[in-house]
């Protein structure tokens, strides 16, 4: 594919200065977390340290991937705010927040636009 690109089409496909950063989320419960609190977890999870944050969640309970809520990227401060939640709480034994990644292409290195 061309590399010299309108910049119609560099928004377009997310590339370039129009990158939109985001990262993975591995989460593993403590032993013996029953439905209810896990339930409960999710909600917590989704409206606190998520839609608190401004961020979008995809994924299931275990796993998932951390983008913006609205086009752009996730900073690096959301991402700690994130971590920090999640330190914070007492049903999840371990967790694995990667690094920021391209949200489109993950294989793609982290440009400086």
């Amino acid at each position: 594919m061309a590399t010299n690109r309108s910049r119609r089409l560099r928004k377009k496909l997310c590339v370039d200065e129009f990158q939109e950063l985001g990262c993975e989320l591995t989460m593993n419960f403590r032993e013996g977390l029953s439905q209810a609190e896990a339930d409960q977890f999710v909600d917590q999870f989704l409206l606190e340290a998520i839609d608190g944050n401004g961020l979008g969640y995809v994924g299931g309970e275990d796993y998932g991937f951390v983008c913006l809520s609205k086009r752009g990227s996730v900073s690096e401060e959301q991402r700690s705010q994130l971590e920090a939640w999640l330190k914070g709480r007492n049903e999840v034994v371990e967790f694995n927040l990667s690094p920021l990644l391209d949200v489109w292409y993950p294989e793609n290195p982290i440009g400086k636009a």
